[in-house]
């Protein structure tokens, strides 16, 4: 399984080439902009594969999963707008947050139909299992006549 290329920041080869001529914080929004990719631990067993997103402060209803020509794609979007009322003003604020990681997922080696996903105490868990015949299977004895 191998991880699609994908961008989230804005004009991704400008953000290396102003990084190269300011140093890494010349412009005060970037890490905010690079912090809503969050990070992905990817492990491997003979059985499957299992994928998870550290994404706290969620719910299960802002992640999107699906699966669509051996690209799994998770996706979150979530927003919130607050409003506050005092005699002399009121104000409003509006928060926007989104994210989407891709993965390559071999069909031939995966069982694209029995792929899993569960979410719990920040983590988005996602199992992937691999395709019966392509699991290692035990060393067999061979009788010698």
């Amino acid at each position: 399984m191998t991880l699609v290329k994908t961008t989230n920041g804005l004009y991704p080869s400008l953000h290396t080439m102003l990084d190269d001529f300011w140093g890494s914080n010349w412009l005060p929004m970037r890490e905010r902009v690079h912090a809503t990719v969050p990070a992905v631990n990817i492990h491997e067993d003979e059985n499957g594969y299992k994928i998870e997103v550290a994404a706290p402060g969620y719910e299960k209803s802002d992640f999107s999963v699906t699966i669509e020509n051996e690209v799994l794609t998770i996706a979150v979007e979530k927003k919130e707008e607050k409003q506050e009322e005092k005699p002399e003003a009121t104000r409003k604020e509006f928060t926007y947050s989104s994210f989407s990681r891709r993965f390559t997922i071999p069909q031939e080696l995966v069982n694209a139909d029995a792929v899993e996903a569960n979410y719990d105490k920040g983590i988005l868990s996602i199992t992937i299992p691999k395709r019966e015949e392509v699991k290692p299977k035990p060393a067999r004895m061979i009788e010698i006549h």
